[in-house]
């Protein structure tokens, strides 16, 4: 659901008093190494303290700031994009962090969803050349992404400005090891209506402290689909991606450079070895529980800018393991955890974990394969519900966002398999997105996508 800036704005002024409730923790998931499926209390950070503001709720000792609005003028003279979606931080000058900030903007929204405010007056001070799709008429794709430079030592907003321009939907993404962020189209979608350009692809980024728009050219070779998130292995330096679609693949990428993801490389998708179009989503039957592990193989994709959206079906015919909706991806703990928001018999969410090979798309991957493994599947809403962006704290815990249709929490995962919940929003009921932590792990960023708010939340971590 879309709000436009007046109903946030009507929101903000009716901001009322949080409800509290005591959190339960509970282990729903296991590891391969301990099968676990008995439920388990672990406190986490404590119970949620009810924000007075009716905000954000979170444990004792943690606080936010609010460092970001839905339609507020940035530094650069545009507005604050609505439906703010995944993030990457990286290392800034003086000790500042970049947050590249996703906007998921979607086809058909209102002008006033955009950067560029009432029929798009403000796209006039830029050259057509800085969108990806300048459209018709004056009226450009509306998605993109904003950066904001953000002092965690003095907790001070810096600047924000608009990064990337023209594109659609822009839901999740990844960060890159040189410091870039991937941002990624979530409807593959031709040209129609006011837009020229085809859609669904990956745009990259670069994290940069002074105003700048990044080049909008996509990255074909990746594969034109609908995109969640991506995610790399600094190791091999191969790119993983999920599809947000309820028959959706996952995806890889073994790019011809390793840091330049334009100059072209192969795409794959995961298979199950010898388990030919492998059902991991649980719906009809529960083929996989917690903690079980397959081998897999990786099948080569022709013709992957797909005209007709059909790249998950051909691959599916070739043997590609289907899942539910994967969206939030992330590389921590030496493995590539990923969401499918719709996963397991009560198709409120799986948390998959992918164990690279140590040969990875390389000569010998054959004789000592990549491992998947199912490490969270949830059968209780209280406990997590529908999880979509995910991130991986400094200290090695997951955190993950949720997506439902009644009060979004952000929950922590443990590497073996603990949750615990650690915030709440307690102004809608939105969906949390694009949490991330601060370089120097001082700093968790979230967003609250529909209300259009950006927070960042400090406490006492090492507890």
């Amino acid at each position: 659901m879309s709000v436009s800036r007046r109903e946030f704005v009507r929101r903000a002024a009716a901001v009322s008093a949080g409800f509290g409730g005591l959190q339960v923790f509970v282990l729903t998931g296991c590891t391969s190494d301990r099968p676990a499926t008995q439920a388990r209390r672990t406190r986490g950070f404590g119970a949620l303290v009810p924000d007075p503001d009716g905000v954000f709720d979170l444990p004792e000792g943690f606080a936010y700031q609010v460092i970001a609005r839905f339609g507020e003028t940035m530094d650069d003279g545009f507005l604050v994009p609505h439906r703010p979606d995944g993030m990457g931080a990286f290392p800034g000058p003086d000790g500042t962090t970049i947050l590249v900030c996703n906007h998921e903007v979607d086809v058909g929204d209102e002008d006033e969803e955009s950067a560029f405010g009432e029929d798009f007056v403000l796209a006039a001070a830029l050259d057509p050349a800085d969108f990806y799709d300048p459209g018709r008429d004056g009226h450009p794709a509306g998605g993109g992404t904003t950066t904001i430079v953000y002092d965690t030592v003095n907790q001070r907003h810096i600047r924000q400005f608009l990064s990337l321009a023209g594109t659609c939907t822009n839901c999740a993404g990844g960060p890159t090891p040189w410091n870039s962020w991937l941002s990624c189209e979530e409807r593959a979608i031709r040209p129609r209506g006011p837009f020229i350009r085809d859609h669904g692809y990956v745009f990259e980024v670069p994290a940069t402290a002074e105003p700048a728009l990044a080049r909008p050219v996509p990255i074909k070779a990746m594969g034109r689909f609908e995109h969640e998130a991506v995610a790399i292995d600094p190791a091999s330096g191969v790119v993983y991606e999920t599809e947000d679609r309820a028959d959706g693949l996952i995806y890889r990428y073994l790019p011809n450079v390793r840091d330049d993801l334009h100059a072209g490389g192969r795409l794959q998708a995961l298979a199950i070895r010898a388990r030919p179009g492998f059902d991991t989503r649980n719906w009809e039957a529960s083929l996989v529980t917690p903690g079980d592990a397959f081998p897999v193989e990786w099948i080569d994709l022709e013709d992957v800018e797909a005209p007709e959206d059909d790249l998950r079906h051909r691959g599916h015919e070739q043997g590609a393991a289907r899942f539910a909706r994967g969206e939030g991806m992330w590389y921590g703990n030496g493995v590539v955890y990923f969401a499918c928001t719709e996963g397991g018999p009560a198709k409120i969410g799986q948390i998959w974990k992918y164990t690279p090979s140590p040969a990875e798309g390389a000569a010998g991957e054959a004789d000592e394969p990549g491992r998947l493994e199912l490490f969270v599947e949830s059968s209780d809403p209280g406990v997590l519900e529908n999880a979509d962006n995910v991130t991986v704290a400094p200290w090695g815990d997951l955190f993950v966002c949720e997506d439902s249709s009644d009060g979004d929490h952000l929950v922590g995962i443990t590497p073996a398999g603990e949750l615990y919940r650690f915030g709440r929003n307690a102004l809608s009921d939105s969906e949390l997105a694009g949490s991330v932590f601060s370089p120097d792990g001082s700093t968790l960023f979230v967003n609250l996508q529909d209300d259009g708010l950006t927070l960042a939340i400090t406490g006492p971590w090492e507890g």
